[in-house]
């Protein structure tokens, strides 16, 4: 990068909005800190790995963040943010709160299949940031309380369930699950899967489906 080029980005970032190269720029650097911390973890890495990832120089690094702990905690917005617009964007259009769950889930899967440093990202911030964890997590639970309210409002689902604490639940599963089936799993090759098996999916959703059904609709269901 010219002197120019980066005198132009320390204007654009000095107070005021990125420009799109610097929005670019800053971009760059997010996804090879998700890689460099995915690949060695948060300790071992280090802002030269960073920027070498990204190739950039270090001067350019510091013009977005002031250390390394800065671009891990900005990671964890980055990565949450991205992965509730891929939830909220699979939920699209769906009809009730059960197939805004498969949806939402489905959605979740990809990005997980996709980005698996999320997982290690989430685990290294409980000892690297311990607040920005629980944003992480209140994020993602703040949308999903709302949304079981309305559906208990409609009778869709148990209305004697506490929202909160079935926000948390079904987080759970859903990490739990993914760390499993995707982080874990592999095939014979040493790969990865590309998405969640669709059986272990169908079982998860019959457990969340039979938690969520309203009493005397599932008894009705049954008989």
């Amino acid at each position: 990068m010219t002197e120019l080029h980066e005198a132009e980005e320390v204007s654009s970032t000095a107070g005021r909005p990125l420009t799109r190269r610097g929005e670019q720029t800053r971009a760059k650097l997010l996804e090879a800190a998700e890689h460099v911390v995915a690949d060695i973890g948060y300790h071992e890495a280090s802002i030269v790995k960073i920027t070498e990832r990204a190739g950039v120089g270090m001067g350019t690094f510091y013009l977005y963040f002031d250390s390394k702990q800065t671009v891990f905690e900005a990671l964890v917005v980055d990565l949450n943010r991205r992965v509730r617009h891929s939830m909220a964007a699979a939920m699209e259009g769906t009809g009730s709160r059960v197939e805004a769950e498969r949806a939402g889930f489905s959605g979740f899967f990809r990005f997980t299949a996709q980005h698996p440093a999320l997982y290690r990202v989430v685990r290294e911030a409980e000892f690297v940031s311990p607040q920005m964890l629980r944003l992480h997590y209140t994020r993602i639970v703040e949308g999903y309380i709302a949304g079981l309210e309305a559906a208990q409002g409609v009778g869709e689902i148990d209305p004697g369930l506490d929202p909160e604490v079935t926000a948390w639940a079904l987080m759970g599963i859903g990490e739990l699950i993914g760390m499993r089936y995707l982080l874990w799993e592999r095939d014979s090759d040493g790969r990865p899967p590309v998405d969640l098996d669709p059986d272990v999916f169908e079982a998860m959703m019959r457990f969340i489906q039979n938690a969520l059904t309203p009493p005397r609709r599932a008894e009705s269901e049954e008989s």
